[in-house]
């Protein structure tokens, strides 16, 4: 594959290409319907050798899911220009709408999640940059752990950075609330009785820990619901807990409610983020600045957001909209990506439930879900149902709901990313449309990653020896 000429490369990414090596068995066919090829040509490098290309950062993914944090700390990915307000971050412009963005410190090196379809997905992307597909791990973090303490060479040593979404529906105002209690076990099964386990999905963040005993990472990095805040006193004892870590020897700074358009991501969707430093490996001064009430700004390892939704700076962009992420999309009938042509064909409720909305076009998406059975909201609602798209309408488009691709795009996952594909020489879905909402909402919004990635590359320095 052939590096575009008229881009101006600099020593790093002169490096990287020269390992370029056309990749066999990546299929690629119907990408996507928004860049005519795969953007991978320009980071592309040989397995083992990017991993550990000098100076990166390595990382142990808890929870990867499809990897939405994953993508956002190693950067490189494609998204619209209007989520990026940084020139510097740019890497090349690809059309008038998308953009790539500059690689980060950041490697994957070790993955793990309980669904297969993520897995699926997760490599498929990962595959343009030839990722062994033996670090993605289909076990629960329960199980791992438990063959480290067997005595097997599980975890990878030297790890930077430890990051995890723990299970988060029990937390979530949109669930039970069980919290703690939860009723579903750590690998997805329901639990037989009603007696308290450690290995329940509520619990898995202490397996977290324990993960972050066995490998000490310089920093984690967790990541929930909002709801967890408003849950008794949940919060508190979570953080409390990640700070004893390799006896106590972890600053769990209070996290915060971090909302994913106040960074460039056309969506309603709040998350709480625990950032825990290691203690023996900080600066004195880091230490100081860290162990302050008021951490002073240099030090803050929380993103500053990229634009206006409800933090009061008018300095700042106006948040992005679904209508800006849409604009060359093409409906399912006319589309070749198959994550746009298929859609969940759920009938409207007058009810009144969840999902029975359109989304504002002009405006931010709802929350993502990925138990929606099938309730996903609707692109645009008939005349009749209330639809407000009234141009979209008039030329005849249809009621429709959501497709799997739309999601991904509002949650800003890269128009290249195949979320729905079939078996290798089969009309059977490797990963289906059903699976693909699932994984999709589940995931952390790669935008929303990617500035905490960069934030965290500013304050690396100052934090380590």
């Amino acid at each position: 594959m052939k590096v575009k000429e008229n881009i101006k490369l600099s020593k790093e990414d002169k490096l990287m290409v020269n390992n370029i090596n056309e990749y066999e068995n990546l299929e690629l066919e119907n990408l996507s319907d928004l860049v005519s090829e795969p953007q991978y040509d320009m980071f592309f490098n040989n397995g083992e050798s990017e991993r550990q290309e000098y100076r990166t950062l390595k990382v142990l993914s808890l929870f990867s899911g499809c990897g939405g944090m994953d993508i956002g700390l190693e950067g490189g990915f494609i998204c619209h220009h209007n989520s990026v307000t940084n020139p510097d971050w740019i890497h090349h412009k690809i059309n008038d709408n998308w953009v790539m963005l500059n690689r980060n410190l950041f490697r994957t090196v070790f993955a793990c999640d309980i669904l297969n379809e993520a897995r699926l997905a997760w490599l498929r992307y990962m595959s343009r940059y030839n990722v062994n597909p033996d670090i993605y791990h289909l076990n629960s973090i329960v199980d791992l752990v438990k063959l480290h303490n067997d005595g097997n060479k599980v975890f990878p040593s030297n790890i930077d950075i430890v990051t995890g979404g723990f299970p988060c529906q029990d937390f979530s105002v949109a669930g039970k609330r069980k919290g703690f209690n939860s009723s579903v076990l750590h690998n997805g099964e329901k639990r037989q009785n009603d007696i308290p386990s450690n290995e329940s999905r509520g619990k898995l963040y202490m397996w977290m820990k324990q993960v972050i005993d066995i490998v000490q990472p310089k920093m984690f990095i967790a990541e929930n619901v909002k709801g967890l805040i408003s849950l008794g006193d949940v919060k508190d004892i979570i953080q409390h807990d990640f700070s004893t870590a390799n006896g106590n020897d972890y600053i769990v700074l209070n996290p915060q409610i971090l909302h994913a358009a106040n960074y460039g991501v056309p969506e309603k969707r709040e998350r709480v983020i625990f950032i825990g430093i290691k203690r023996s490996a900080l600066r004195p001064e880091a230490i100081k600045a860290l162990e302050q009430n008021k951490i002073p700004t240099d030090y803050n390892p929380y993103p500053i957001p990229s634009h206006n939704y409800n933090v009061d700076n008018v300095n700042l962009p106006k948040p992005v909209c679904c209508r800006d992420i849409f604009s060359d999309l093409p409906e399912p009938d006319k589309s070749i990506d198959l994550a746009q042509r298929t859609y969940s064909c759920a009938k409207f409720l007058c009810n009144g439930s969840q999902g029975q909305t359109e989304i504002n076009i002009d405006g931010l998406s709802p929350t993502i879900r990925s138990e929606h059975h099938g309730n996903i909201e609707f692109r645009r609602l008939s005349a009749e149902h209330g639809g407000k798209n009234l141009e979209e309408l008039s030329r005849g488009l249809i009621e429709r709901r959501l497709t799997p691709r739309e999601c991904a795009l509002i949650q800003t996952f890269p128009p290249d990313y195949s979320f729905v594909f079939y078996k290798s020489d089969s009309k059977r879905y490797s990963v289906s449309p059903s699976k693909a909402y699932k994984i999709i909402g589940n995931a952390v919004p790669p935008m929303l990653a990617y500035n905490i990635a960069k934030r965290i590359q500013e304050v690396w320095p100052l934090y380590f020896k």
